[in-house]
């Protein structure tokens, strides 16, 4: 009786029971789905015009492609959210795309890591700035730019050739006078002196059509003012908008012109081999090639058309679609891709898919470089694999070390003690993962408490330890391993993965090498033979060590400028700063008399006696 209770409330069969019950109420009209595994975390999103038979075919037929299977065998249970239109689907898949992060799904990596352009034209007197993250606030943004270089010399130039401000708004009209800037000739200096806004506005409008790509259009207006301003005897003006114009004729020059008809459009082509795909984004604008980017992913069962589809939607969440998108493969969703992409805009934006003519030779332009870059990827991760074949047979795992953590202490005389943690997954450098820890406990002079602290706040909570890495390593030899093996063991994460520790060679005593240790060995392994493989692990250690100790200076700045005016009641930034500009120090302020420091604006009685008591 008891053994029949316990198979009726298997937990695997319950969960089975339930998907059967969630897939037999399945509706015919569009939404999305999502399919989450055992622990309720969403793997998989998607979209369906008919979500009974789009979610039914996973589960009706057996898939040859080994990853889609994978996903079908982790599916335990699922959801569904019902949508008017398959528009509205479209809209929802990508909200709950870049929410839940699923593993089987395209995700678009931020763009934060690229420089951007931005000019906020609502501001009295708007400026050029540097960004690495695209708001939507309203302000106009170019880019983003994947070379840092090419984007300090479009700035460059624009601040050799049209004058705009280049100091902070919360600086302006502040100053008493005119900036270097403007003393050198590359600034109007509003801040200050009386600028015409018509006319600053004026060279606002040549800069965005500089970097929109208008540079004939530009060229023709500025050849047209510099004649204005030499038929009404304006030679200064005129002199200065003829080199202005030189300048921008000369950066035509070197600009490669794709399409005669000058018009504005992205050229998108998917490409795949096996389970990696490379897609390349061409950007041109007014018949130039601006520049081209490419994302990539070593593994995912989605096709080229849903690529596609996912890439398009994701893409123009964050950034402003053109007059024209060229796109290499079809997708069934391309009418309501259209109409969002028209909606976000606020204007018409066309996507075409071309097969011949100008714009197929544009799409063939962008495979190369994707079958190209490709290569490059599919050649660089097949060598990290190699690496991590050869380290998983070395250090004897049971694994293939796809994700490395690695752990190193960094203080300055005990102050101000700290530790970081970095990633690494597939081979390579996975910073959104890395952390950094400021010590709780007082472990100024003990690097084995405080290693024994990060490595418990890692790992204690079982609900945020996942992923749990396949190999951890620690800095500091085998003191730093027996310590980190006791917390795992304490934790009950003995054998849950592998673990070793390096340490530093020591010249004095004759060693040529760094070393690696294993739990419960007295020698280190040798890695004489396989010297890449030794070098993998000091690049990972060299990160770490580079990582906690940059964090550990910005915690010792933070430090440094504080003073022994924060905290007095009363004294905010703006008195601690009239303080110390009337005073010249703390030195001078604390021997100054209460009458002395009443005399100052905003000083009352009250305040100037909690000073006094405050330095006393």
């Amino acid at each position: 009786m008891s053994e029949a209770i316990a198979v009726e409330l298997d937990p695997l069969k319950m969960k089975r029971n339930t998907l059967e019950d969630q897939l037999g109420s399945l509706v015919t009209d569009p939404g999305v789905y999502r399919f989450k595994d055992e622990k309720g975390i969403v793997i998989y999103v998607g979209k369906a015009k008919n979500l009974k038979k789009r979610v039914s075919s996973y589960f009706n037929r057996t898939h040859t492609d080994p990853k889609t299977a994978a996903l079908v065998r982790k599916v335990v249970s699922l959801n569904t959210v019902v949508t008017a239109t398959e528009k509205e689907a479209l809209i929802l898949e990508s909200s709950l795309i870049t929410r839940h992060k699923p593993r089987y799904n395209i995700i678009l990596k931020d763009d934060k890591r690229y420089p951007s352009l931005r000019i906020n034209l609502h501001d009295d007197w708007p400026a050029l700035e540097i960004v690495r993250r695209i708001e939507k606030d309203g302000a106009l943004y170019f880019g983003p730019y994947t070379s840092s270089s090419a984007v300090h010399a479009t700035v460059k130039f624009i601040n050799r050739h049209f004058k705009l401000r280049k100091c902070k708004s919360s600086t302006l009209n502040s100053r008493s006078r005119p900036c270097l800037n403007h003393q050198m000739g590359l600034c109007l200096a509003p801040c200050c002196l009386d600028v015409s806004r018509d006319a600053y506005m004026e060279m606002v409008a040549q800069v965005v059509l500089f970097l929109k790509g208008r540079a004939p259009e530009l060229v023709a207006n500025l050849r047209k003012e510099m004649m204005r301003c030499a038929s009404e005897e304006q030679f200064e003006a005129a002199a200065e908008l003829r080199d202005r114009l030189f300048a921008v004729e000369k950066t035509l020059e070197k600009q490669v012109v794709v399409s005669t008809d000058m018009a504005d459009r992205d050229v998108m082509d998917i490409c795949m081999q096996g389970p990696a795909v490379c897609i390349t984004l061409m950007q041109v604008r007014g018949g130039v090639l601006l520049g081209s980017r490419s994302y990539h992913l070593l593994e995912t069962i989605a096709g080229p058309e849903e690529v596609a589809e996912h890439f398009v939607c994701q893409y123009y969440d964050k950034h402003a679609a053109p007059a024209e998108v060229l796109i290499s493969h079809r997708f069934d969703a391309e009418e309501a891709v259209r109409e969002h992409l028209r909606e976000t805009a606020g204007r018409r934006v066309s996507v075409l898919f071309p097969s011949r003519g100008e714009k197929a030779k544009l799409m063939e332009m962008a495979r190369k470089n994707g079958e190209r870059r490709l290569a490059e990827i599919i050649s660089g991760a097949d060598a990290d694999r190699k690496v991590l074949e050869k380290l998983m047979g070395r250090l004897g795992m049971d694994r293939l070390p796809m994700r490395i953590e690695s752990y190193d202490n960094s203080n300055i005389s005990g102050n101000d003690p700290v530790a970081g943690m970095v990633v690494f997954e597939n081979g390579r450098p996975k910073k959104s993962d890395y952390r950094t820890f400021r010590m709780k406990a007082d472990t100024r002079s003990d690097d084995y408490a405080a290693m024994e602290e990060v490595l418990a706040r890692r790992f204690a909570d079982s609900e945020k330890r996942e992923p749990l890495p396949d190999l951890l390593m620690v800095d500091g030899g085998k003191g730093q391993l027996n310590v980190a093996m006791s917390v795992l063991e304490h934790l009950g994460l003995d054998g849950a993965f592998s673990v070793i520790g390096i340490a530093k060679m020591r010249e004095e005593a004759g060693e040529t090498q760094d070393k690696i240790y294993l739990p419960g060995r007295s020698n280190p392994v040798n890695m004489g033979t396989q010297p890449d493989l030794l070098l993998f692990l000091q690049r990972m250690r060299d990160e770490v060590h580079r990582f906690a100790i940059t964090f550990q200076r910005r915690v010792r700045g933070k430090r440094s400028v504080s003073s022994k005016l924060d905290g007095i009641a009363g004294v905010g930034k703006k008195r601690k700063a009239m303080l110390l500009k009337h005073f010249g120090g703390v030195t001078a302020i604390k021997d100054a008399s209460v009458e002395a420091l009443g005399d100052l604006p905003g000083i009352t009685p009250e305040i100037a006696h909690a000073i006094k008591d405050a330095l006393r």
